[in-house]
């Protein structure tokens, strides 16, 4: 059976989700609007095991995770490690999340590489590399470099990912130079992940600013937008067993929004997500 999981990138930055809720869990409080999170704050720091465990008590048994891998494992702090030294990151990674592999609830891990991660041999050695070490486990790819999809790879890049069981993480996202991906809507693997960036391109490259975050996903699909969307899905869902799609664009508070226009568009009905946090007036005495 075909599944679509929808939700958000991270649960702390949605205010409309919790405005009407006195709840002092606002994992708890998300997990009654969608089944599926991204666990942002694992790209920043290896998390501690006891939060994990801490999100997996929070959350239905259906629910599931999309957890970024850590940046140094991206290559995203520009430093050169040996392989005993990424081995033991690897492994220290691995350990962190195990409280929600061991609880089913691992949707994928992400891989999401920086601007300047080119294709090359070098970097196809390297992802042969993380491939390998965590085999068991269900890695999603992002590309960030747009010399991946150029003419003269992107059948070669589709075919690698193919052949490693990567999960393909098609992009939404402003077509604004090398470090943006075009939506290249070709699933690699049994699991599909999609993610919307905005289409900010006005935003997209501003690194050098204080605020580059807030500027580059500062954007609210209109309808038209998705669906277009809900179109490139029937044809996706011929080709991939589960998509698991994730707004990311936070920055305005529009990501929550679009993420529930998109699952009435679908004519999506969750169901088994935690029970819904009464209004602060609803109900009677």
């Amino acid at each position: 059976m075909q599944k679509i999981h929808i939700g958000l990138t991270g649960w702390g930055d949605h205010p409309t989700l919790y405005e009407h809720n006195p709840s002092t869990s606002k994992l708890a409080d998300y997990a009654s609007h969608f089944p599926v999170v991204e666990v942002d704050t694992a790209f920043y720091a290896i998390q501690a095991k006891k939060n994990y465990e801490k999100w997996v008590r929070e959350t239905p048994e259906n629910f599931s995770f999309v957890i970024k891998a850590f940046n140094a494992l991206t290559q995203h702090d520009r430093i050169e490690r040996n392989v005993g030294d990424l081995k033991e990151l690897l492994a220290a990674y691995a350990q962190s999340i195990s409280p929600v592999l061991e609880a089913n609830k691992l949707n994928s891990i992400l891989f999401q590489f920086p601007p300047w991660f080119a294709v090359s041999k070098e970097n196809i050695r390297y992802l042969r590399f993380i491939r390998e070490y965590l085999s068991s486990y269900p890695l999603a790819l992002e590309f960030r470099n747009q010399s991946w999809f150029k003419s003269e790879y992107k059948d070669n890049t589709i075919a690698f990912m193919k052949e490693g069981k990567w999960i393909h993480s098609i992009c939404d996202e402003p077509q604004a130079g090398e470090g943006s991906v075009p939506t290249v809507l070709e699933p690699t693997a049994d699991q599909t992940l999609i993610r919307f960036h905005g289409r900010n391109v006005h935003g997209w490259n501003k690194n050098g600013n204080e605020n580059w975050r807030a500027v580059r996903f500062l954007y609210r699909y209109n309808e038209t937008e998705l669906r277009e969307w809900v179109q490139r899905l029937h044809a996706l869902r011929k080709h991939t067993k589960d998509i698991t799609i994730l707004f990311n664009n936070n920055s305005g508070g529009d990501a929550a929004d679009n993420a529930k226009q998109f699952i009435e568009l679908l004519g999506i009905e969750y169901h088994g997500l935690n029970p819904r946090q009464m209004d602060l007036f609803d109900g009677g005495l």
